[in-house]
C-alpha cells in the first residue's frame, strides 16, 4: 500500500485533463490499528513527484519515497530516486492505473483517493529545485547537481518538502516539510513533519528569497539557528 501511495503523484493527461492541471499537492488520510491518524501528502511538479506519510497529530515522520515519472495512456511509470520504506527499489521503475477528477485522484482497482490540496498557486517557488551553491565567507561554493548525492526541494502553490539522498548508494538523509508562503521577498516555511527530530514540528522559519538568472537565492537562519546563503537551481 505505502508503495502505491508513493505512486499515485504522478497522474494523468488520459482522461482529457491538460498535464498542468494535475500539478500542484493532494493529501490522505488512514487510521493506524491503535486509532492514529496518519496524513499522506503528495507534491508534483513537472516531471517530479514526492509523497510523504506522518502522524497528523504529532507530526511523527512514518516514510517518502519520490522521484521522476512519466504518463503513457492512463498507466503512470515512476523511477524511484529514494525510499525510505524499501531502498532496494531506488533506481526501478513501478507502474500504475490511476483516474483524476478536477478535485481527486483515485487510484483504479485500490480503495485509495487523494484530495486536491492545491493546483499550484500562489506558488512562486512552485517546482523541483536542487540546491547548487553555498555562499560562506562571501565565497559562492558551486555543487555539481548530476551527482548522485542531491538536495532537492519540492514546492507546489503552498506546500514544500526537501529530500537529501543518494541514487548511487540508495541513502535517504533526511526529510523535511509542511506549508509555506512567499510575500514582498520573504519565504516562511511551517514545518509539518522533520525525520530528524520531532520537536522541530510547529516551527515556522522566515527567509528572505530572491530569483536570479532563474536561480533561487535563499537566506536567513536554520531551524538550529546557524546562518545560511544556499542557491536552488530548478531541475530539469
Amino acid at each position: 500500500m505505502k508503495i502505491i501511495i508513493g505512486l499515485v503523484i504522478c497522474i494523468l493527461i488520459s482522461f482529457g485533463t491538460e498535464a498542468q492541471s494535475i500539478i500542484g499537492a493532494w493529501e490522505t488520510y488512514t487510521m493506524t490499528k491503535t486509532g492514529d491518524q496518519l496524513k499522506t501528502v503528495v507534491i508534483f511538479t513537472d516531471g517530479y513527484k514526492v509523497a510523504t506519510t506522518y502522524d497528523a497529530t504529532t507530526g511523527k515522520f512514518i516514510q517518502t519515497n519520490g522521484g521522476s515519472w512519466t504518463l503513457e495512456g492512463d498507466m503512470v511509470t515512476e523511477r524511484i530516486e529514494f525510499h525510505t520504506e524499501n531502498p532496494a527499489l531506488v533506481g526501478t521503475e513501478v507502474s500504475i492505473k490511476v483516474a483524476i477528477t478536477d478535485n481527486n485522484i483515485e487510484i483504479v482497482d485500490n480503495d485509495i483517493k487523494f484530495t486536491r490540496i492545491d493546483d499550484g498557486k500562489p506558488g512562486q517557488l512552485q517546482g523541483a529545485w536542487l540546491m547548487s551553491g553555498r555562499v560562506r565567507n562571501g565565497e559562492t561554493q558551486t555543487r555539481d547537481t548530476s551527482k548522485p548525492r542531491k538536495t532537492m526541494k519540492i514546492l507546489s502553490g503552498t506546500r514544500f518538502q526537501w529530500i537529501a539522498y543518494n541514487t548511487e548508494t540508495k541513502q535517504f538523509l533526511g526529510t523535511g516539510g509542511g506549508t509555506y508562503t512567499t510575500e514582498n521577498g520573504n519565504y516562511t516555511e511551517n514545518i509539518e513533519f522533520f525525520s530528524k527530530d520531532d520537536s522541530r514540528v510547529g516551527a515556522s522559519l522566515k527567509f528572505n528569497y530572491k530569483i536570479t538568472d532563474g536561480d533561487w537565492n535563499h537566506t536567513g537562519f536554520s531551524s538550529k539557528g546557524d546562518p545560511l546563503n544556499e542557491i536552488w537551481s530548478l531541475r530539469e
